[in-house]
């Protein structure tokens, strides 16, 4: 366990009485997806999951996003699927931010707390069950993966943020870090998956501008986030949803961390032509 708390939706719908103003927006580089959108009237399912609904938070839109689709699982007390994935070219990753996980993979089970993260490569033999008293929320990012000619693809591998030592980036006194799931090193991975952790104060001291796309779940905290030529407040529960070269930057607000699960794609060459 690592003794955080992690922001997970709950559903519910608004009163009647609430105002219809909010800081969800779309645009041609970004998007921001608030915590109070993530309502009951939103959610989906999905075949063969047994009492589980999901929030989709992004999906490969051509002309913006188009390598990731991300959602947020939710499976009640004895659900669950055994056919989880249904595209054979899929690999995962899977991150709980409240109750319990069994994922059996290969026949072995293995239990997810809070802070637990998975990577499942494409054609994998696993199921995911709720087998605790209470609801469990997780996120799930799906990818195609990229095969590469001579590279094998990775393995499945099981660990949680308590037991990954975040890095510092340089020159930040340790005020900016990434706790990185994938070894960055690793080219048989064509996606990361990372916390990225502000103390309060913190910034990122230049506009990013990159052709990797991002998915930014807010799990603690607050900040005012450059995206594109705008500065957007955002707080736990909050999604990012950035194309590539969109330029982003940002200051913690305090007046604690403020941190975010971090989606980008990695590792390949840019293709030259429809395939």
């Amino acid at each position: 366990m690592t003794g955080r708390n992690y922001y997970a939706p709950h559903g519910g719908a608004p009163a009647q009485t609430q105002l219809l103003t909010d800081r969800a927006v779309f645009t041609e580089a970004y998007a921001v997806i608030p915590k109070g959108v993530m309502m009951d009237i939103v959610t989906s399912y999905l075949p063969f999951w047994d009492r589980t609904r999901l929030w989709i938070l992004s999906r490969p839109l051509s002309g913006f996003a188009e390598t990731f689709s991300q959602y947020i699982m939710e499976i009640a007390p004895g659900g669950g699927s055994d056919r989880p994935e249904l595209d054979e070219g899929a690999e995962g990753a899977l991150f709980v931010v409240e109750g319990e996980l069994t994922v059996t993979l290969d026949g072995k089970e293995h239990r997810m707390l809070p802070g637990g993260f998975a990577f499942i490569p494409p054609a994998s033999n696993w199921a995911a069950h709720n087998r605790s008293e209470a609801p469990v929320r997780f996120h799930w990012v799906r990818k195609a993966y990229e095969y590469v000619d001579g590279l094998p693809a990775p393995e499945a591998f099981f660990t949680n943020e308590a037991d990954i030592a975040p890095n510092a980036m340089p020159g930040t006194e340790g005020k900016w870090a990434t706790t990185r799931f994938v070894d960055p090193t690793d080219l048989r991975h064509d996606m990361h998956m990372t916390i990225v952790t502000f103390e309060p104060g913190a910034i990122i001291p230049f506009a990013e501008t990159h052709v990797m796309e991002h998915g930014l779940y807010v799990l603690e905290g607050k900040a005012v986030y450059r995206l594109n030529q705008d500065w957007v407040e955002v707080e736990a529960g909050d999604y990012m949803w950035l194309r590539a070269f969109c330029p982003q930057a940002c200051y913690a607000g305090g007046p604690g961390k403020f941190r975010y699960l971090l989606y980008k794609d990695v590792n390949r060459h840019m293709k030259l032509r429809a395939r």
